[in-house]
């Protein structure tokens, strides 16, 4: 059984989709999570709602501004006083098309990186500054599998950030390990998400490419998650673990 008792979490982009799974899952297994969503709305009331989160334990933050990751990680501690552990889970998937014109390319780059990369990166020094002060923590962070393999043409920004995730947590494990700080990522690929493709002719080209035969469900990455915030298997810090039903294998 998966343990979380005494443990308190902060989940970025708790909102909806894999988010709100590891909100849920992380508070079955005991944790008192602390949720985020870029701003406030009925469905992040919901997630905190279903998870018997207090107001004070819902904080809203637009990641896309300057410092708005070490905001974040300041208010959850200012609630909390404590956090075990983050999962940076908020991203945003913006096309940026080779067509388009030159502003609009620049502008969808800046704000897939500020959400994408800057603000978990500022969020995981926020969380190194605390664990060295607390013994240690646990970070996970959602990736992409189009971190690996890249994505379509219109998706370089989308793809680049998700690498960009990927090597970030190889770096920070490697170097704080023995601080007790553990890092790992995890690489989706489609999950039954907003994200996920609705239309019948993307939708059966995307299943083709799956030999498990449907995309992932967010509980299963939220299993992952939460397994892999408990601890239980402290060596396997700086790993990535694919969840794509085997579409793209390393």
């Amino acid at each position: 059984m998966l343990d979380l008792q005494g443990k308190t979490v902060l989940v970025t982009g708790a909102s909806r989709g894999i988010g709100a799974a590891i909100a849920g899952q992380a508070a079955k297994a005991g944790a008192r999570v602390l949720v985020h969503a870029s701003s406030p709305g009925a469905a992040i009331e919901a997630v905190a709602a279903s998870i018997g989160a207090p107001a004070s334990d819902v904080i809203c933050e637009d990641l896309s501004l300057a410092d708005a990751g070490f905001r974040l990680f300041d208010r959850a501690l200012g609630a909390s006083g404590k956090i075990d552990g983050v999962v940076n889970n908020a991203g945003i998937y913006i096309e940026s098309f080779l067509g388009g014109a030159r502003a609009d390319w620049t502008a969808s780059w800046m704000k897939t990186h500020a959400v994408n990369v800057q603000a978990p990166a500022d969020v995981c020094h926020a969380a190194i500054d605390h664990f060295r002060e607390t013994g240690g923590g646990i970070v996970v962070n959602v990736a992409s599998r189009a971190g690996h393999r890249g994505d379509s043409i219109d998706g370089a920004a989308y793809a680049a950030s998700k690498g960009a995730v990927l090597a970030m947590t190889k770096t920070f494990a490697r170097q704080l390990a023995a601080e007790n700080m553990l890092f790992y990522a995890i690489a989706p690929g489609w999950v039954e998400t907003r994200m996920a493709p609705k239309d019948i002719e993307a939708r059966s080209k995307a299943v083709s490419e799956i030999p498990l035969g449907r995309v992932a469900d967010p509980e299963e990455v939220a299993a992952m998650c939460v397994f892999l915030l408990t601890g239980a298997c402290a060596s396997a810090t700086g790993a990535t673990f694919d969840i794509n039903g085997a579409s793209y294998v390393r």
